[in-house]
């Protein structure tokens, strides 16, 4: 399965930006995965509609899996025969209502409320200990 994750805004920081490109290295043994800088929320709405689903918006009112349900779920897609997971981060004011309702999943990352820069390392984290737990690999420690 491939992976997408559409961000609004670059992240201005070569420290994050090291460490992003750090979990996209890691993720790629175990499934592809892009990331794609936007200029502002028209134009990620226009790359979602360009794209299959599924696809999933990172948002404070979404769901909030544990580690392992977040691997499940992940797994659970790909053994579905799903080709491309797409994972949108919008920019400091959230989604609206309509962008929340057209998403087939809505992801939380905390309860607490994270810069939007921030959650693009935290999403890739997750996703490649995701990878790992399901490849068998031994990142991921109880």
């Amino acid at each position: 399965m491939r992976l997408r994750v559409v961000a609004v805004g670059k992240l201005k920081d070569a420290a994050l930006e090291g460490l992003c490109d750090r979990y996209v290295r890691r993720l790629r043994p175990f499934m592809a995965t892009e990331v794609t800088e936007v200029r502002d929320l028209a134009a990620l709405r226009e790359a979602w509609r360009r794209q299959p689903g599924p696809h999933v918006v990172l948002d404070e009112r979404g769901d909030e899996p544990t580690t392992r349900e977040f691997a499940a779920w992940l797994g659970d897609a790909q053994a579905r025969g799903g080709r491309l997971m797409s994972f949108y981060i919008g920019d400091a004011m959230g989604f609206d209502d309509a962008d929340r309702g057209a998403a087939d999943r809505l992801l939380a990352l905390s309860r607490l409320t994270l810069p939007h820069r921030l959650a693009r390392l935290l999403l890739l984290e997750q996703l490649y200990r995701a990878a790992t737990l399901l490849a068998g690999h031994p990142y991921h420690h109880d």
